[in-house]
């Protein structure tokens, strides 16, 4: 398996008629996506040096007009895992749980991570089962991350389970 490619940021609409483009940065400080050095596209072929004007806009090296901009728009940009700093104790980049071998307290698998989703309440671990499960990414639900090892300790919450009520089936019908 190749090295890890990280999501960072993504190209938006042209600003302007000098190919100015507006940036999404998915960096924890918005302004570190131009400090990594370069970034690539998806493929990993096209290479893209910017230079931040402003929060959320951006210059980027040989595109000097509105038309080459605008081909660009919805671009998105990634960088090598390596070239991130190492997170702090007890906090972790989404991309290096993915893979991790899930088991519960007793060691039973549970599945392995298929994905990692963040829908604004909080992160999620998509386990791969079967069944599949998603699991909140918490201190009580997933008290034991072992990167080293591989895997993580899941303690999976109480599934909610609303029994059928009189005359669902009818109201179905």
């Amino acid at each position: 398996m190749g090295a890890k490619r990280i999501l960072v940021g993504e190209i938006g609409r042209p600003h302007g008629v000098r190919g100015l483009v507006k940036l999404r940065s998915f960096t924890a400080d918005p302004a570190a996506i131009a400090s990594y050095g370069p970034l690539t596209d998806e493929s990993g072929s096209r290479r893209f040096a910017l230079t931040l004007l402003s929060e959320g806009l951006a210059r980027i090296e040989g595109v000097t007009d509105r038309d080459a901009a605008q081909r660009l728009t919805g671009t998105r940009l990634y960088i090598e895992r390596e070239q991130l700093p190492e997170p702090e104790a007890d906090e972790f980049y989404f991309a290096d749980l993915i893979g991790l071998r899930a088991e519960d307290q007793a060691g039973r698998p549970l599945g392995s991570v298929r994905a990692v989703e963040e829908h604004g309440a909080g992160a999620f671990l998509v386990l791969d089962g079967p069944p599949e499960r998603l699991i909140p990414f918490t201190r009580a639900c997933v008290p034991v991350v072992d990167l080293a090892g591989g895997r993580l300790v899941v303690e999976p919450p109480e599934e909610v389970i609303v029994p059928p009520q009189p005359g669902d089936a009818e109201d179905a019908a």
